[in-house]
C-alpha cells in the first residue's frame, strides 16, 4: 500500500508540474493567482511526509504495545510457577521430616523465601510495565489527535486531487476560449471554472496548513511519548533485576554457608547431634560445678579464635565467622560454651573454637 500511495503521490506531482507548463503557455494568470504552484507542492510534500511519519510511529507504538502484553501473559504465568514453587518449599521445610539433621530444611525455608521475593518482584515490574507503558501508548495509538489529524491529511488529498481537475477543465476551457474569438457564453463559463478553481485552491491551502499543523503536532506527542515510554521499560526492568540479584546473592551466602556445614571434612559434630544449648537458668548457675575444663574456674575468662563457622538457630545461640575472636564466659559439661562476640552474646559449640593465650590488641577491639 505505501508503494501504490507514493507512486500515486508522484503523478499527481507530475500532473501539477504539466498543469502549470500549459499555465503558463496560455497566459492563465487568473487561474495561478494566490498561491504558487511550487509552494503548494512543497505544502503537498511536507504532508505526505508527515503522513508516513506519523503511520510509522502509530504501528510501532501498536508493537510495542503487544510485545509488553505478551510479556506480561507469559510473565504471569512464570509468577504462578514460581510461587508454587515456592509454597512446596516452605512446606518442605515446615514439616521437616529428615532424620538425619536439619541443614536441607534449613535451605529449603530459605529458598522458599527468596523466590517468594522475586517473585512478588516480578509481579511489580508486569504490573508497571502495564500501566506506565502499554496502558499510554495503546491511548495514543487509538486517540482522537491522531485520527483527527490523519482525516484532515484526506481531506487535503482529496480536495486537491478536486484542484487539479478543475484546472484541468479550465486550462481546456482556455483554450476552447481562443478558438471561439470572443463568444460570451463560452467566456463566462471560462470566469466560473477559474473562480471555482481559485476557491479550491483557496480552500485547499488553508486545510492543508490545519493538516499539517494537527499531524505535526501529533508527530512531537509520538516521539516524546514514545521515548519516555521507552525510559520507563527499561528502569522497570533494570529495577527489577537489581532487586532480584540482592535477594539471589544473599540465598546463595545462606545456601553455601549450610553446603559447607555438611562438607567440611575437619568441621566439628553438627550441632544437631548435639543437646540444646542451656536454658536461662541454667546459663546462670546450674552447670557452674560441671565445667567442661575446670582450668577455666581459675583462670575466669579467656579469649578463643573461631576454627569454624556457626549459625545460630535460636535466639540464645550465638552465630560466628571463622577468624573471628571471641571471649569465651562459661562452658557446660554437654559441649556448649557461652561468651561474647562483636557486642553480641549467647551459646556455641566449644569445639568450634581454639583458645588463645596471646592476641594482638587490635584482635580483642573487634570482639567488642
Amino acid at each position: 500500500m505505501d508503494a501504490i500511495r507514493k507512486q500515486a503521490s508522484r503523478l499527481r506531482e507530475q500532473v501539477a508540474r504539466q498543469q502549470q507548463a500549459v499555465f503558463k503557455q496560455f497566459g492563465g494568470g487568473g487561474s495561478g493567482s494566490g498561491l504558487s504552484d511550487d509552494a503548494e507542492l512543497h505544502q503537498h510534500q511536507k504532508l505526505e511526509k508527515l503522513y508516513i511519519s506519523t503511520r510509522a510511529a502509530k504501528h510501532y507504538q501498536r508493537d510495542i504495545v503487544r510485545g509488553v502484553e505478551g510479556y506480561i501473559v507469559t510473565g504471569s504465568k512464570q509468577v504462578e510457577i514460581g510461587t508454587k514453587l515456592s509454597e512446596d518449599s516452605r512446606k518442605y521445610g515446615s514439616d521437616n521430616t529428615c532424620t538425619n539433621g536439619n541443614v536441607l530444611t534449613r535451605a529449603a525455608l530459605s529458598y522458599g523465601r527468596a523466590r517468594a521475593q522475586m517473585e512478588k518482584e516480578r509481579g511489580n515490574m508486569l504490573k508497571a510495565l502495564g500501566t506506565q507503558v502499554a496502558e499510554p501508548l495503546r491511548a495514543m495509538v487509538l486517540g482522537a489527535p491522531l485520527e483527527d489529524a490523519r482525516h484532515l491529511a484526506q481531506r487535503y488529498d482529496r480536495m486537491r486531487q478536486e484542484a487539479e481537475a478543475q484546472a484541468t477543465e479550465v486550462a481546456r476551457r482556455q483554450a476552447k476560449a481562443r478558438e471561439s474569438q470572443g463568444n460570451p457564453d463560452i467566456l463566462m463559463k471560462l470566469e466560473s471554472a477559474e473562480a471555482k478553481l481559485q476557491d479550491l485552491k483557496s480552500n485547499m491551502t488553508i486545510l492543508g496548513k490545519e493538516a499539517a499543523s494537527a499531524l505535526s503536532s501529533v508527530e512531537d506527542q509520538q516521539q516524546k511519548l514514545t521515548l519516555e515510554r521507552l525510559i520507563s521499560m527499561v528502569e522497570s526492568e533494570r529495577s527489577y533485576h537489581q532487586r532480584v540479584l540482592q535477594i539471589l546473592d544473599q540465598l546463595e551466602g545462606e545456601m553455601v554457608s549450610e553446603r559447607q556445614r555438611i562438607e567440611a571434612p575437619s568441621t566439628p559434630s553438627s550441632a544437631d547431634t548435639m543437646p540444646p544449648p542451656p536454658s536461662y537458668e541454667e546459663s546462670n548457675g546450674v552447670f557452674t560445678s560441671h565445667m567442661h575444663d575446670t582450668s577455666t574456674d581459675n583462670m575466669g575468662y579467656f579469649l578463643g579464635e573461631v576454627l569454624f563457622p556457626y549459625h545460630g538457630v535460636t535466639d540464645v545461640e550465638l552465630s560466628l565467622s571463622s577468624g573471628e575472636y571471641v571471649v569465651v564466659r562459661k562452658v557446660t559439661s554437654t559441649g556448649w560454651a557461652e561468651g561474647e562476640c562483636k557486642g553480641k552474646a549467647g551459646w556455641f559449640p566449644y569445639e568450634y573454637i581454639e583458645r588463645r593465650e596471646r592476641v594482638l590488641a587490635s584482635k580483642v577491639s573487634e570482639v567488642f
